[in-house]
């Protein structure tokens, strides 16, 4: 704890924490000049928990590593969980956030950290950690387009595809930044 306390700060870090403090005064704002916005105290400290959380988490991996192709394999592998775990509570991925097939997107977001640590957090464990995750992504993917999941809601077939692809994407594209990390190590 002290250590990070005496870390030095730079304007990237600046920036991070910045947009973190950002993210959670939006709704306290919008909260004054809208009906719409409507936010318990739980609210805030459940927004409170996952985006300090986030950050601290990428305060932790910029220790292990000075490569920025693992720090963005980090940024893309948090992006996503981050993203995934937010929209699926707030309206769900598929339907509404009370469909039960939303939970299937807390355990990928639980296969990402669970073979994350398995992996040592390393560059090359990561990029098989993070192609698995994406090849899970893949999966719900053709099961929700094969089995018609949320076809009859909002976003629709189209909207589910998408949303499933573009997190496939990003569990992908972090992959990717953490082989070049590896083959940078390697080098």
């Amino acid at each position: 704890m002290t250590e990070l306390a005496h870390r030095p700060w730079n304007a990237w870090r600046v920036a991070r924490w910045t947009a973190a403090a950002t993210l959670l005064a939006i709704p306290a704002l919008a909260m004054q000049v809208s009906s719409e916005w409507n936010w318990s105290v739980g609210d805030f400290v459940f927004a409170s928990v996952m985006i300090i959380g986030t950050a601290l988490l990428y305060e932790g991996v910029t220790k292990l590593s000075d490569n920025l192709f693992y720090r963005a394999g980090a940024v893309m592998a948090l992006a996503a969980a981050f993203l995934l775990v937010w929209i699926n509570l707030a309206v769900g991925v598929i339907g509404n956030e009370d469909d039960p097939h939303n939970a299937v997107y807390f355990c990928e977001v639980l296969l990402a950290a669970a073979t994350a640590f398995a992996a040592g957090l390393r560059p090359a464990g990561m990029t098989r950690a993070m192609l698995a995750t994406g090849g899970f992504q893949l999966l719900i993917t053709a099961l929700a387009a094969f089995d018609g999941w949320g076809a009859s809601e909002p976003p629709g077939a189209t909207g589910v595809l998408g949303l499933n692809l573009g997190f496939a994407a990003m569990w992908l594209l972090s992959a990717a930044f953490f082989w070049k990390a590896a083959r940078n190590r390697a080098n």
